[in-house]
């Protein structure tokens, strides 16, 4: 019996198997707004076969996009498109996730495919804010502006509007970006965090905003639904985040109503020549955490084959598998894994439309 292909349960929610679709940014909105490319793309991956659906890194406030193109979730108008998506992937089987976003430093920048780098104010650019006024570097050199206590409190409550108008469009699975160089990475790493406030210097003080986020949100999402968050656990740099540091954040961020972590790693920093790229190489600390910090935990980065993600579940790893550039590969990925890992009926991974035709 295939354990990727066995129920996960979550408070109220069921997942059809552990198979989940990480957020992955399509840079292809309006003001924030989803468009029909999303709800191909989304819906695409929700008829292939994948328990989880995570809609894109979304901004909860303008300045809080990536790029300019990036998804938002900061008007009242933009919940109607989001509705019809959550709606279709329901109707597909799959759960309707959306992860939280506000990109820090790292915002106001071109799309990968237009440069990557910062965006002039003629460009269509913004001033950025972060934890303090040190620049990222490399292609990212404009210089952020420090937040004040005042910024820290308003981008929070723009997280719990954000998760507000989540619940509205009718998502039933909810992820706070912790990760990737992005705000709240950029309070915990010591590398990105110069302040000496309650906000700066200490570990307690650096995890002070994800824990008073993770806190406002809590109070808004309902605890019959999963509140989760990604978390880059390892700067892989001397000075950096530890993964020590990260399960004793992970021990904490559950006492205050996490019901997973999400596992992921590094980008605070432009060198990432300290990472060691490898078929499933997060998975040997994906599992340490989830045995120590004793949470629920989603592994993630170049897990490919089908025997690996059945072994990752199976040795307890990780509960859930993200998978994110092989689900653009192959969006019928469950349903060829289905069959490599010898199901009785892998057509049964396919909606009916499609399963009868191929069995």
């Amino acid at each position: 019996m295939s354990k990727l292909f066995s129920e996960f349960r979550l408070k109220d929610v069921v997942l059809r198997n552990r198979i989940a679709v990480a957020p992955m940014c399509q840079y292809s909105s309006d003001d924030g707004f989803l468009n029909d490319w999303h709800f191909v793309h989304l819906g695409s991956r929700a008829v292939g076969g994948a328990g989880l659906v995570i809609v894109e890194a979304t901004a909860v406030s303008p300045e809080g996009r990536i790029s300019p193109q990036d998804a938002g979730i900061y008007h009242d108008q933009h919940v109607p498109m989001l509705q019809r998506i959550t709606g279709f992937l329901k109707q597909q089987g799959a759960i309707p996730g959306i992860q939280l976003a506000h990109a820090g430093r790292k915002g106001s920048a071109a799309r990968p495919w237009d440069g990557d780098g910062h965006l002039t104010e003629e460009q269509g650019g913004w001033q950025t804010l972060a934890p303090s006024a040190t620049p990222f570097g490399a292609h990212l050199p404009k210089q952020p502006r420090q937040m004040t206590t005042a910024d820290i409190q308003q981008i929070q409550q723009r997280f719990v509007e954000g998760a507000r108008r989540a619940l509205a469009a009718g998502f039933e699975w909810l992820e706070l970006h912790f990760a990737h160089g992005y705000l709240a990475h950029e309070f915990y790493s010591p590398l990105a965090n110069q302040r000496t406030d309650q906000y700066g210097g200490s570990f307690d003080n650096r995890i002070r905003f994800l824990l008073e986020t993770l806190a406002a949100v809590r109070a808004v999402w309902p605890e019959r639904l999963p509140l989760t968050a990604r978390l880059s656990v390892t700067d892989w740099t001397q000075g950096g985040v530890t993964v020590e540091e990260s399960i004793e954040l992970a021990r904490r961020l559950q006492a205050g109503g996490l019901d997973l972590l999400d596992v992921s790693h590094g980008f605070v920093i432009p060198d990432l020549s300290g990472i060691p790229w490898g078929p499933g190489f997060m998975l040997p600390i994906t599992a340490r955490i989830r045995r120590e910090a004793g949470i629920p935990t989603a592994a993630g980065w170049m897990i490919t084959e089908p025997a690996m993600a059945e072994s990752a579940i199976r040795e307890q790893q990780a509960d859930l598998v993200m998978l994110a550039r092989e689900l653009l590969r192959d969006p019928y990925w469950p349903y060829h894994a289905a069959r490599a890992l010898n199901l009785p009926d892998p057509g049964s991974v396919l909606p009916v439309q499609y399963a009868r035709a191929v069995g």
